[in-house]
C-alpha cells in the first residue's frame, strides 16, 4: 500500500523536515522571523548566557563536592527558552529536569534556585529534594520528578481541569525523546487528544535516553509523527534555533487557548554533556559526534542572528559575559553560608495538623539531639 494513505506529505513533512528560522551567516528567513521587540530578543540571548554559565558553574560544584547532583543542560538552551518565551505569566510549566532555564526566565531569584540544589534552610521545598528537582508555585513552575515520563499525564490532568473550569490556562509539559518509550506519553496523548485539553506536548529530543540512542527506541519517522496516531498536530522544529522554536511554540499555545486542542512539539536538539555527574558519555558515543553538535551551539547560532540585526557586539558580549559570572559568584558565595533546614522541619508537612504521635516523635528525636550536644561539648 501507498503510505500516503495513512499519511499525508504535509504531515510527513512537518515529522520529518524541522522547522528552521535561523541561517548559518546569521541571517533569517524572511518569511518564518517572528521579528520579535529587541528588548524580547536580548532577555531571551541574556537568559541563555546566564543558564549556560550556571549549568558549567554547577558542575564544578558537584565536582568539588559542594552539592551532591547535578543534571546538564548545555546544548538545550534554545529549546527552553524559546519555548516558555510564549506563555503568558498565568500559564503553567510542567518541566523534566533539564530545564534549568525555566525559572531564571520565570523570574525565580537566583538566590532561591540555588538554594534547592544546595538544599539549604532557604531551599522552598526544605531539602527534602535532590538538587534539580526544584518547585516555584510562585512562579507556576511544577515540582520535578525523578521517574521518567511522570509529569505529562500530570500537565494533562491540570489542563483538562482548567478547561472543566473555564480557565484559560495553558500548559506546556516538558520531556526527553526517552519519555516517550513510557506508556504515561501514550496516555497523555491519548487523553490529550480525546478530550481537546489545552496542553503543548514539548519533547527535547536530544538523541540519547541515557546511554540509549533514538534509533534504538523507535522506529518511526520522527517522534513528532507519532501525533498522527492520537489526533493531535505534530510538528518537528530545529531545537538549536531558538527563533524556529519560538514560532512554532507560540502557535501551539494559540491554538490551545482558542480550544484547538494539544500539540506535540519535537525539537532537535543534542546533550552536549553527561545525562548527570554520575554519568560517563564516552562509554557510550564519539567525541566526533559531540564536536559535531558543538558547531549548532544554540546561543552561538543566536548572538550572530542579534549582530545580523544590529542589536548585539563584541563590546556587549564581554560586559554581559562579565556581569553573568559576577552574579553567579556572589551569589554562590551568600548561599554557602546559610545553614541547614531546621531538624524539626522533618515533621512539619506531614499532616495539616500534626498528630499526637508524630508530635510525640518531634519531641523525643529533639530531646535525643540534645543530649547528644550535651555530651560531647
Amino acid at each position: 500500500m501507498n503510505d500516503a494513505i495513512f499519511i499525508t506529505p504535509e504531515v510527513q513533512e512537518a515529522a520529518e523536515i524541522p522547522l528552521t528560522v535561523l541561517r548559518e551567516d546569521g541571517s533569517s528567513d524572511p518569511d518564518l522571523d517572528p521579528n520579535l521587540p529587541k528588548e524580547l530578543l536580548l532577555r531571551m540571548y541574556r537568559t541563555m548566557v546566564l543558564n549556560r554559565e550556571l549549568d558549567d558553574r554547577l558542575f564544578k560544584l558537584q565536582r568539588q563536592g559542594r552539592i551532591g547532583f547535578y543534571l546538564t543542560c548545555t546544548g538545550e538552551e534554545a529549546a527552553v527558552i524559546g519555548s516558555v518565551a510564549t506563555l503568558n505569566d498565568e500559564d503553567w510549566v510542567f518541566p523534566s529536569y533539564r530545564e534549568t532555564g525555566l525559572p531564571l526566565w520565570r523570574g525565580v531569584p537566583l538566590r532561591k534556585f540555588l538554594a534547592q540544589q544546595y538544599g539549604n534552610a532557604e531551599d522552598n521545598v526544605k531539602g527534602r529534594q535532590m538538587p534539580v528537582h526544584t518547585s516555584f508555585r510562585e512562579a507556576r513552575i511544577m515540582s520535578i520528578s525523578s521517574p521518567v515520563g511522570t509529569q505529562i499525564p500530570q500537565a494533562v490532568g491540570f489542563a483538562w481541569a482548567a478547561k472543566i473550569v473555564g480557565d484559560p490556562t495553558v500548559v506546556l509539559v516538558y520531556f526527553g525523546d526517552g519519555a516517550t518509550s513510557e506508556g504515561d506519553f501514550h496516555v497523555a496523548c491519548n487523553f490529550a487528544g480525546v478530550f481537546k485539553v489545552p496542553v503543548i506536548f514539548f519533547c527535547r529530543n536530544n538523541q540519547y535516553a541515557i546511554s540509549v540512542p533514538l534509533k534504538r527506541q523507535t522506529a518511526a519517522r520522527s517522534i513528532a509523527v507519532k501525533a498522527v496516531a492520537y489526533g493531535l498536530e505534530g510538528i518537528r522544529v530545529d531545537g538549536n534555533d531558538v527563533l524556529a522554536v519560538y514560532v512554532a511554540t507560540k502557535r501551539a499555545v494559540e491554538k490551545a487557548r482558542a480550544d484547538g486542542g494539544p500539540t506535540l512539539i519535537e525539537a532537535l536538539t543534542y546533550r552536549v554533556g553527561a545525562h548527570s555527574t554520575s554519568d560517563d558519555p564516552r562509554r557510550y558515543r564519539s567525541d566526533e559526534e559531540v564536536q559535531q553538535w558543538h558547531t549548532k551551539d544554540p546561543i552561538e547560532r543566536f548572538r550572530r542572528y542579534l549582530e545580523w540585526r544590529g542589536y548585539w557586539s563584541e563590546l556587549q558580549q564581554e560586559s554581559l559575559a562579565e556581569e553573568v559570572r559576577d552574579l553567579i559568584n556572589r551569589t554562590v558565595e551568600d548561599v554557602e553560608k546559610i545553614p541547614p533546614p531546621p531538624v524539626e522541619s522533618l515533621f512539619d508537612d506531614v499532616y495539616a495538623r500534626i498528630p499526637r504521635h508524630l508530635q510525640e516523635q518531634k519531641e523525643a528525636y529533639l530531646a535525643y539531639l540534645k543530649e547528644a550536644d550535651r555530651w560531647r561539648s
